[in-house]
């Protein structure tokens, strides 16, 4: 199989950026090793600045119908004092809003919407295993299906593969680790259709939690200091839900859905990024290139600026053949800022309020200055949410559609 451009990985970034490059007419294959995109641990917050690019390529009305909540203001409980986080309401956005839904849908979406350009064929089933090198270029991929092993020459390679990524492996980038003092144990409970709630963060001595109303469900964060997992399950199942019922009391009627360890997952939170996106013939983008920590939820919508960009710099060229490294490497020039300023950004959240939570103690906790400031003024709490909904200099599409016939 020769195509102009393979990406493997069928998430965020490698469903947009399959949708771009399919619409600009460029031959393209997206490889995704599962059967489909079913799976725990996917992001569900679509920001503002993703639904902005669903609305610049005409799918915003038949995204929205999908179904989803719509999160404006972020409060919370810090040590029992009452804070507002953010109001997304105070942006001039034309989506003020973040949607909760579930990534799943997300990428159905985006992939029945890309049935219509003949040029992109999505693989599911199709594992990456190894790339094809031809002296030091990379010409594609060799991937394992139920069929059989394929080889898929491409012009160039595009890896969306993730945090644990197969491409960046086998050619060898090292990664910068930034750390993070926390993992995340991520669980749902059962909803009421009376049951309200409209905090989303609560934080104790030694403890932190994040709840997301899903409709017929809360979805539940309950974060835990790093390397803590075991002690947790030393515990025992039962003082981890009478902990979450005591910090939320509004779970307390859904937690018997929450039978066993197994219905708890751990989700181990990392923070890093590659100073090199590129080889020759081969790119990085999305988590395959920098993992975002889960602080903002933003991991979704990086990795659809990411496309964006790519799509942006690259798609005109690919008409021609593959770009050199030094055009493929605009890609990290492009998005390599607003990378660094988000994640620096969750490093100060991390190690100013969140380290501080969960090192626990007898004191009371204190809410942070910059917190009760953005609490008493509200005319500050359009700052948090700009960050959080449109992120560092966000991304507009750019790459020209296919003329029709």
């Amino acid at each position: 199989m020769k195509v102009r451009c393979c990406i493997v990985g069928g998430g965020p970034a490698g469903m947009m950026l399959g949708y771009l490059l399919g619409r600009a007419g460029i031959e393209v294959v997206v490889l995704e090793k599962h059967a489909d995109f079913f799976r725990d641990f996917r992001g569900d917050t679509v920001h503002p600045s993703t639904l902005q690019v669903m609305d610049e390529l005409g799918l915003i009305d038949a995204f929205l119908k999908l179904p989803h909540q719509r999160l404006q203001k972020m409060d919370g409980l810090f040590g029992g004092t009452h804070v507002r986080i953010a109001d997304l309401g105070r942006l001039h956005t034309k989506y003020p809003f973040i949607a909760f839904m579930p990534q799943w849908d997300f990428l159905n979406f985006m992939r029945e919407a890309g049935n219509r350009f003949a040029s992109l064929e999505v693989m599911m089933n199709a594992e990456a295993v190894d790339l094809i090198r031809h002296g030091d270029a990379i010409a594609g991929v060799r991937a394992k299906t139920p069929e059989g092993p394929i080889e898929i020459e491409a012009d160039l390679t595009i890896a969306c593969d993730g945090r644990h990524s197969t491409v960046r492996e086998r050619a060898g980038l090292s990664v910068e680790e930034i750390g993070a003092p926390m993992d995340v144990l991520w669980f749902r409970v059962g909803r009421k259709a009376d049951e309200t709630e409209n905090l989303f963060a609560r934080v104790e001595p030694g403890k932190m939690m994040i709840t997301f109303d899903r409709g017929d469900y809360w979805q539940c964060a309950y974060v835990i200091a790093k390397g803590q997992y075991d002690a947790v399950k030393a515990r025992g199942l039962q003082a981890l839900l009478d902990d979450i019922v005591r910090m939320a009391p509004v779970l307390g009627s859904g937690i018997a859905d929450v039978k066993s360890f197994d219905d708890v997952k751990l989700l181990t939170v990392a923070i890093n990024r590659l100073a090199r996106w590129t080889r020759p013939g081969l790119l990085l983008i999305g988590d395959a290139a920098h993992a975002m920590s889960p602080v903002g939820g933003v991991g979704v919508n990086l990795a659809v600026q990411d496309a964006v960009a790519t799509a942006n710099l690259l798609a005109g060229k690919l008409q021609h053949g593959c770009p050199s490294e030094n055009e493929l490497d605009a890609v990290r020039r492009r998005r390599e800022f607003p990378v660094k300023m988000t994640q620096a950004m969750q490093v100060v959240v991390q190690d100013h309020i969140i380290s501080g939570a969960l090192q626990g103690g007898e004191r009371p906790l204190k809410v942070p200055l910059v917190v009760r400031l953005v609490t008493a003024l509200p005319w500050l709490q359009g700052i948090p949410a700009r960050l959080l909904a449109l992120g560092v200099r966000p991304e507009h599409v750019r790459s020209k559609a296919m003329s029709s016939p």
